[in-house]
């Protein structure tokens, strides 16, 4: 069977599956949230394509659109260059979730994966012998899924989906659920299933957040931008196989990817011009707690104040994706700077990191109030009689202004930050938020 070297080699048999200009949205307290936009994608014979992007890309809900278990709101869904009705039947999934019945054998769930098909008798115990036998599960054939660890319990849902035969096999994050040694180990076992060729299998298709796991498995690498989620970049691997992770062809291919993704989640802006009056309006904030924007600064300074934010990311022990998250969201409040793939303390930082606790929470009320959002929710408050407004009116107005955005997600964290800096606050006996009484007396005035 074709692989990393054969990019190409299978175009003329057609695609497998192909979405034209597809945009997806959603309706979500209310109002529409657009996920996908004008997204194209063909996945083609002979290869692994790999969709990267952090969380929220909308990448899950591309495979699903691929595969027929959504429909678009726009654009077409080809299967082998005919329009896609209803589910891809040569397709098959292993979600994240391991999605097993818990009621059913390990036996009965890998059976699961024939329903759909006209597979009786002697062929489908045949079939389900031999999945189970694949993935390596002899012996536990009878066994319940509460009886398995989570790497067992994944491959049950490998093996559910190879026994129907599929041509393409789909696979949304089917790591991320697993401790690393367990992940690394299948891993592998579904490359060597890949590359045996008596499988049926054409393409795979793999959704991941991981860089590292990208460059093993993939031969074309999608980069995904998110709000709305986009094709932002494309790469093809050609590394030959086996790949190894500390060879310097692979090493190089992770950072060109690094490079890639920090381009186009963490872009270099020019600075602000300050001689021009600013108008508070809403603006998104992204979704990183603050304990996690406290211990993102205290590891940089532990390492001089300034780091690779790649190293960061290992460091803090968190996806590539929720890392550039907590980064855009202290570089929002004046905490960092990102030049290129580097993330520094600014002076502001600094004097944030060496404060005690009290201090840390002067310095982020004073940064809070150059954020837009805080800037229009204060005169919002100012205006009101006590000051305090029902929540239900700053999610309207999260809502009306920034319709593409998690309402309750992003109020969630305008309360959190707002808390910590003791600049707003929220009543839930009467679901009020409130502009901090001392706030409103010092009118930003933070010693």
């Amino acid at each position: 069977m074709a692989s990393g070297a054969a990019i190409g080699a299978a175009d003329d048999a057609g695609a497998l599956v192909e979405v034209r200009g597809v945009s997806q949205r959603f309706e979500r307290d209310g109002h529409e949230l657009l996920v996908l936009r004008e997204v194209s994608l063909a996945i083609r014979p002979g290869e692994v394509t790999v969709v990267l992007g952090p969380s929220g890309c909308g990448k899950s809900t591309l495979l699903r659109i691929m595969t027929g278990l959504i429909r678009p709101t726009s654009g077409e869904v080809l299967c082998c260059g005919a329009p896609l009705q209803g589910v891809h039947r040569r397709a098959a999934i292993v979600f994240q979730s391991f999605a097993l019945y818990p009621w059913l054998t390990v036996t009965e769930n890998v059976a699961v994966g024939l329903n759909r098909t006209a597979i009786r008798g002697t062929e489908a115990t045949d079939r389900i012998r031999r999945a189970i036998d694949l993935v390596g599960l002899e012996g536990f054939e009878e066994a319940y899924p509460k009886e398995l660890s989570g790497g067992m319990k994944q491959r049950v849902g490998i093996a559910r989906a190879l026994v129907g035969g599929p041509e393409l096999l789909c696979m949304d994050e089917p790591f991320s659920a697993l401790d690393v040694l367990t992940a690394e180990s299948l891993r592998s076992e579904v490359y060597g299933l890949w590359t045996r060729g008596d499988l049926g299998l054409r393409a795979m298709l793999l959704i991941t957040h991981l860089i590292e796991e990208a460059v093993f498995l993939g031969d074309r690498i999608v980069i995904m931008g998110t709000n709305p989620g986009t094709i932002r970049d494309v790469l093809v691997n050609d590394l030959p196989h086996p790949r190894e992770y500390r060879s310097p062809a692979f090493v190089a291919l992770v950072d060109q990817l690094h490079a890639a993704i920090t381009a186009i989640h963490l872009p270099d802006a020019p600075p602000m011009r300050r001689d021009l009056p600013v108008r508070p309006h809403l603006t998104p904030l992204p979704a990183a707690q603050v304990g996690e924007v406290v211990g993102l600064l205290e590891v940089v300074h532990d390492r001089g104040d300034r780091t690779d934010l790649f190293a960061l990311a290992g460091r803090l022990r968190i996806e590539f994706g929720l890392a550039i998250v907590t980064v855009k969201a202290a570089e929002l409040l004046g905490l960092v700077d990102t030049p290129r793939q580097e993330v520094e303390l600014t002076p502001v930082g600094r004097a944030f990191v060496e404060a005690d606790p009290n201090g840390r929470k002067r310095i982020f009320h004073r940064q809070l109030r150059s954020v837009p959002t805080f800037a229009c929710l204060i005169e919002t408050l100012k205006r009101a009689p006590e000051p305090r407004v029902p929540a239900d009116v700053v999610k309207e107005e999260l809502a009306m202004n920034l319709p593409e955005e998690p309402t309750d997600r992003l109020f969630e964290t305008i309360i959190s930050w707002g808390r910590y800096g003791e600049l707003l606050g929220y009543d839930p006996d009467t679901d009020e938020v409130y502009l901090d009484v001392e706030s409103t007396a010092n009118d930003g005035a933070v010693p």
